[in-house]
């Protein structure tokens, strides 16, 4: 401390005549340091390591402000390791408490889709919790999450593929009428054109996911409607799960105006961030779209 304070002194004199300086003999006498401690104090260079902490704390910072807060630690680690950084993930949570980072966090599930008894004849379960597919198009899971704005309720329906997790189609809506899911799947259908019969649809038993429109649309695609078990909520837990990672990285950090506003942001959430940027554990700490990318090319190796 008594070093640190003579260094503050002398670099305040730098610019001041030299009748004006306080010596630092002077000022280590009256302090009872040693001039040669005092030198040799300022000799010294930070270690190797806490020079290396403070690149890590900016690069970790810098991540955490580039994922609007959205990573935890076990992303941040990752991100650090994607750029050439092998460093333990215990450094990586030290360094970011002491940088006062903070995840941000998800709020309770609240359903939105029920039950129409009228709907429910003639359906399967195809799935049986098994979420994760061999290959990209082969099963495809939706649900609807609703947003609280301040001209009303705004909603949104997603279709998104099991093997990467990347949403291949959604729609937002001021309302939950089959039409809403509908335009998520005719979107999916838009953006990966799968063949007759390759791709199973599950959801789960809402009125709009039974609904002759809803179904029609998905045969006449070509595309296998599955819905899960009636009351159980872990039939539709991807689903369920993306929808808390959309709110918690999403939704609970703004207000929202109405139902445009949600719509625009839901596009760089989507399009922009979780298919191309956010990267994910479950899939090797690659993005859904570098996840999808190497499917394609072991496709290509192989045939």
């Amino acid at each position: 401390m008594k070093f640190a304070f003579i260094a503050d002194i002398e670099a305040e004199d730098g610019s001041k005549p030299r009748a004006e300086k306080f010596p630092v003999s002077f000022m280590c006498k009256i302090l009872e340091v040693s001039r040669q401690g005092y030198y040799a104090w300022k000799k010294r260079l930070p270690s190797d390591r806490k020079k290396k902490d403070v690149t890590l704390t900016t690069l970790i910072v810098a991540i955490h402000v580039a994922h609007k807060g959205r990573y935890g630690i076990d992303r941040i680690h990752a991100e650090l390791a994607r750029s050439g950084y092998a460093v333990s993930p215990k450094r990586v949570r030290r360094l970011a408490r002491a940088a006062g980072l903070e995840c941000v966090h998800p709020r309770p599930y609240k359903a939105t889709t029920l039950q129409d008894p009228s709907h429910l004849a003639g359906l399967v379960d195809l799935v049986g919790r098994k979420f994760v597919p061999g290959g990209k198009d082969e099963l495809w899971y939706g649900d609807i999450t609703y947003i609280y704005t301040m001209t009303g309720w705004a909603y949104l329906a997603t279709v998104i593929d099991g093997y990467s997790r990347r949403v291949a189609g959604w729609a937002v809506g001021d309302n939950m009428h089959e039409e809403l899911v509908i335009d998520a799947l005719k979107m999916a259908i838009s953006n990966r054109g799968p063949k007759e019969g390759q791709v199973v649809m599950h959801t789960d038993r809402g009125s709009q996911y039974t609904g002759a429109n809803f179904r029609d649309t998905c045969l006449d695609s070509g595309i296998i409607p599955s819905v899960g078990r009636t009351g159980i909520c872990y039939d539709n837990a991807a689903a369920e799960s993306w929808n808390a990672t959309f709110k918690k990285e999403l939704i609970h950090l703004h207000v929202w105006r109405d139902v445009a506003h949600v719509r625009k942001a839901s596009f760089e959430f989507v399009e922009v961030y979780y298919n191309r940027k956010r990267i994910q554990k479950e899939l090797g700490y690659l993005t859904p779209s570098e996840y999808e990318l190497e499917f394609d090319n072991a496709m290509v190796q192989a045939a």
